[in-house]
């Protein structure tokens, strides 16, 4: 008996969209056909929805431990099944940071008590950790994170040699933030000196600029071809950086990866003037020209996965002046339907957003029978439909911080249902008290 048949759904998976039946056991899809009769437990009437695999984003902060203010694991992976997120990596850089395997191990079993997505979480690179580093299992960690530019938290791997050994020791894949620190630095001095007290955002896409960028991608690229690492470049925001990448191969045959986030490619420089520091963030949002670059590049494979860098701070914090207020953006509650805009506006196909979103980060990172809707995996799956309008306010955001950029946004999409191993988790009104999520586990 099957515990769930969807029937007559469009099924958007690999390239194709086709109305069939999908069948559920337990936490696995056990059939996918035109058809299919037998019995079962429940079965639902799609007819005119769409059924696609749940998202994976590779790059979160959700807080936890230390500043729990912000954010936590609960209330942020809640927002994640809300948007249609059903699997998330979680960055190292909380307090204290995530660079030891105890410290790395407590975010798991908190993630295992509280989260209705499943979860896995970066160990954090520091100048003197490699032997950690090199410990880990990777079949059951997502992999490395280095800040090779400062953010927020002080994480900042600036030491050449031991930059050296993490790429030449490292199981796993590597995960870079790339900003290069003396460029930023040079020109935080420059225009304070000045502007002093009159800088605003405008001025965050020059002192965190597409020179620093460009320099610590090329840094980072050379170190994993001398070393032979897997490397996955985060948060690409600049066209100059699009260049490095190649699309002449599979993304399975790629040593290294990119990604891109959405507020990079739905914003630019001018947004400034009127959202300010609620987009500051690191990378820079950059201009107009950067973010067709982006566009380009993601449409012919030059970047991989589309992402969030979801980066919650209080608004307390973002109302401070530029040069106080932190960087990040919250953004996971509406990834998936802010990219269904883009494609109802014409950038981007639907079958495409299911290949950066779901399919690409389950590749890049070798995740186990997750990011497809296939017979024998795990039920990974969100129910929208198209032609729905609806606003984003402060009423339905389900961040701790409260706030979002995309305030008085009117979207055309609404999600229906997320259903993580084959429990549905949110209903399209409310996230259920369903603990559905699991450890993600790594085919290497």
């Amino acid at each position: 008996m099957y515990d769930l048949i969807l029937k007559q759904v469009t099924l958007v998976n690999e390239g194709i969209q086709r109305q069939c039946d999908i069948a559920i056991t337990g936490d696995t899809i056990t059939k996918i056909a035109s058809q299919i009769s037998g019995p079962s437990k429940s079965e639902r009437n799609c007819e005119g929805k769409y059924l696609i695999p749940g998202v994976i984003d590779d790059q979160v902060h959700f807080r936890q431990p230390g500043l729990e203010y912000k954010a936590d694991i609960a209330s942020e992976s809640r927002a994640a099944v809300a948007g249609g997120v059903t699997t998330f990596m979680e960055m190292p850089n909380t307090k204290p940071p995530a660079v030891t395997l105890a410290e790395l191990e407590k975010k798991y079993d908190t993630a295992a008590e509280v989260s209705p997505a499943n979860y896995s979480f970066f160990l954090g690179a520091t100048n003197d950790n490699v032997d950690v580093i090199k410990s880990v299992d990777p079949k059951n960690v997502c992999g490395v994170k280095i800040f090779m530019g400062s953010s927020t938290g002080n994480m900042l791997v600036d030491n050449e040699k031991a930059l050296e050994l993490i790429f030449r020791h490292s199981p796993m894949l590597i995960a870079t933030h790339c900003e290069d620190e003396e460029t930023i630095a040079q020109n935080m001095q420059y225009y304070t000196a000045q502007f002093g007290e009159s800088l605003t955002a405008m001025d965050h896409p020059k002192i965190r600029s597409r020179e620093g960028c460009w320099l610590s991608s090329v840094k980072a690229m050379e170190l994993a071809r001398k070393e032979d690492a897997r490397l996955h470049i985060l948060h690409i925001s600049t066209a100059d950086e699009t260049a490095l990448f190649r699309n002449d191969i599979p993304l399975k045959q790629k040593r290294i990866t990119s990604e891109v986030c959405v507020h990079h490619l739905t914003f630019e420089a001018k947004d400034y003037n009127t959202l300010g520091n609620q987009i500051k963030c690191n990378p820079a949002i950059k201009y107009d020209f950067d973010r067709e670059a982006l566009w380009t590049a993601l449409s012919d494979d030059r970047l991989d996965i589309i992402a969030t860098d979801h980066a919650p701070h209080t608004w307390e914090e973002k109302s401070q002046h530029y040069l106080k207020a932190p960087s990040g953006v919250p953004l996971i509650q509406h990834t998936l339907t802010l990219m269904l805009e883009h494609m109802l506006d014409g950038r981007i196909s639907l079958e495409r957003v299911v290949e950066k979103m779901c399919h690409a980060p389950a590749q890049c990172f070798e995740i186990e029978k997750r990011g497809y809707l296939r017979e024998g995996y795990k039920a990974d799956m969100v129910i929208f439909e198209l032609d729905s309008l609806w606003t984003v306010e402060k009423s339905n955001l389900l961040y701790k911080c409260g706030w979002s950029p995309l305030e008085s946004r009117q979207m055309r999409s609404r999600i229906l249902s997320t259903y993580v191993n084959g429990q549905e988790v949110y209903d399209g009104v409310e996230v259920k008290s369903v603990l559905a999520g699991q450890r993600l586990t790594f085919e290497r």
